[in-house]
């Protein structure tokens, strides 16, 4: 299906420019447009490198973060169901490097220093955290069904005390600040049995505080203790995330036990397939998100860009031109809260928009504010004008691609097992209960149903409508629903329930009672079996 160019305006003449996908999209309006403001204003100093060609061409990202021990390494084998090149299981802390794990046709490991030049890797920009990083950042690639879709970043487990802070060697919390700006989703793994979150992990969570939309958490190994236990550790966790996290949305925590040995604790088996199956389809949705999540992230960035500028140039305009320059910086730095304040009043921006004002001023301390620009209204004009219409334009192009592309989803690993087959999630339950079996499922109940159906005293075979609804009302269900079970229950759509219909509507009141989905259409195994061979219409 050929795709109709969307149609954007230059910077220089208002005719419009045709681009023919979102990632060209976005890349043009960066360079064009929002880079121009950020090197002008140092941004690349104070928050982000700038970004590449590839941070909008790459893959989807998932970030796995947490404490050693927790699991993290062997989620991502469970979701491959493959060993990758310098993969490390153990008690200990064992994972001590970054490891991006990425789709490549040989098995390899490439260590840091050759991955951050090469421009087909959106890593080139981590070259700015040294040697003592990049020593210990390594891709392994691997031909995995799973990774054709996303990569995955396996992260040191951290540690707890002094340890933390001395041994890295670099700056652990911006390190993962840096790839959580440009990853699709964080989680965040606990271990059930052991649940401690240290300062060091509060820490670097709170560095993940403007991200808390990619962000989920799996509370792992909870097979390894019963309900009770289970309960209480579940509350817990959610009692310590709501004091570090510090928002009014609960983030949302999936619990199980994310590897392929047999579960300890079998007890709370059906609540950890289907938390599974939600973990699972959450991943499996961010290929389709991704120009969503990458226009999101760019969107972000011009906000702050634009805040950005604005305080870099406030502080240049209260600069003496000749003496006392640093009295009256350190003067700046001191009062930079009222500088925000003032911003803030003017150009009616959200205080959330500003950066943390600690860190400002501890980064503001190193710069030479005599170098600092002065307003540039036609940079800052360019930034609106590309919030203002190019991001709605370029909006309705994501919407066309997702339209014109087949369904996008991760495959393969872990995410066939619960595909298809009697293993599938919710396979032979609910509605879906009999479904290999050759007798009628609800013959086993007719004859319970059949005693309540004489009672309404049918006519030639069959209650009607009125007598019908006496007897259903009586499962307390809302209108709404029973409404949905007559229309699947009343198969020849002759307005009345002969004995086998009227079971089949008991049936299906079962199934929602026990807190299963009704189906939309009537499934072939609960077709009573006088009516299988005639053509009809069976549901919506």
């Amino acid at each position: 299906m050929a795709q109709q160019p969307t149609m954007f305006r230059s910077r220089d003449k208002k005719t419009p420019e045709p681009f023919q996908d979102v990632s060209q999209g976005l890349k043009k309006l960066y360079r064009t447009k929002l880079f121009p403001l950020e090197d002008s204003y140092q941004f690349h100093d104070f928050h982000s490198p700038a970004l590449e060609d590839a941070d909008f061409d790459n893959k989807p990202m998932v970030l796995l973060v947490g404490q050693y021990s927790t699991g993290k390494t062997t989620f991502i084998r469970h979701l491959m169901e493959q060993d990758f090149p310098g993969m490390r299981i153990g008690p200990e802390p064992t994972t001590d490097s970054f490891i991006a794990v990425m789709h490549g046709d040989q098995d390899g490991m490439i260590p840091g220093n050759a991955l951050v030049v090469d421009p087909k890797k959106p890593f080139r920009k981590l070259n700015a955290f040294g040697n003592a990083f990049l020593n210990r950042f390594t891709c392994a690639q691997m031909s995995n069904p799973v990774l054709e879709s996303i990569s995955i970043i396996d992260t040191p487990g951290i540690l707890s005390g002094e340890k933390q802070r001395i041994s890295r060697g670099y700056d652990f919390a911006a390190v993962l600040e840096w790839f959580a700006e440009r990853v699709d989703r964080i989680i965040l793994l606990f271990d059930a049995h052991k649940l401690d979150i240290s300062d060091e992990f509060s820490e670097v969570i709170r560095a993940l505080k403007n991200h808390e939309d990619k962000m989920r958490v799996v509370l792992n190994k909870a097979d390894q203790i019963n309900t009770q236990q289970l309960m209480r550790v579940y509350g817990a966790l959610m009692w310590s995330l709501g004091k570090i996290i510090n928002t009014p949305e609960v983030v949302r925590v999936y619990i199980g036990s994310f590897w392929a040995q047999p579960l300890l604790i079998p007890d709370n088996r059906k609540l950890f397939e289907a938390e599974e199956q939600d973990l699972f389809q959450d991943i499996q949705g961010l290929p389709k998100n991704a120009a969503i999540r990458k226009l999101n992230d760019l969107i972000k960035r011009a906000r702050l860009a634009k805040v950005h500028a604005y305080i870099i140039s406030s502080l240049k305009k209260e600069m003496p031109s000749v003496f006392g320059k640093e009295n009256k910086k350190k003067e700046l730095i001191a009062n930079l809260g009222e500088t925000y304040l003032k911003i803030e009043r003017e150009h009616q921006i959200s205080p959330g928009d500003f950066p943390k004002l600690k860190k400002m001023q501890e980064l503001l301390a190193g710069h030479d504010f005599s170098k600092f620009s002065t307003m540039k209204p036609k940079l800052l004009e360019a930034v609106e004008d590309m919030l203002a219409n190019d991001i709605a334009r370029l909006m309705t192009l994501v919407r066309q691609e997702e339209a014109a592309m087949p369904s996008q989803a991760v495959h393969g690993g872990a995410f066939e097992g619960t595909m298809s087959g009697p293993f599938g999630h919710g396979y032979g339950e609910g509605a879906g209960e009999g479904i290999d079996e050759l007798e009628w499922v609800v013959g086993r109940d007719k004859p319970s149903y059949d005693e309540i159906f004489y009672t309404l005293s049918p006519i030639n075979g069959k209650v009607s409508g009125a007598a019908a609804k006496k007897e259903l009302v009586k499962s307390k269900l809302p209108n709404t629903v029973l409404g949905k079970i007559w229309k699947l229950a009343d198969v020849d759509k002759d307005g009345y329930l002969d004995d086998e219909e009227f079971a089949l509507a008991n049936h299906l009141i079962k199934v929602k009672l026990e807190g299963h989905e009704l189906p939309g259409k009537l499934p072939e195994h609960l077709v009573p079996p006088s009516k299988r061979h005639k053509e009809i219409d069976m549901g919506e």
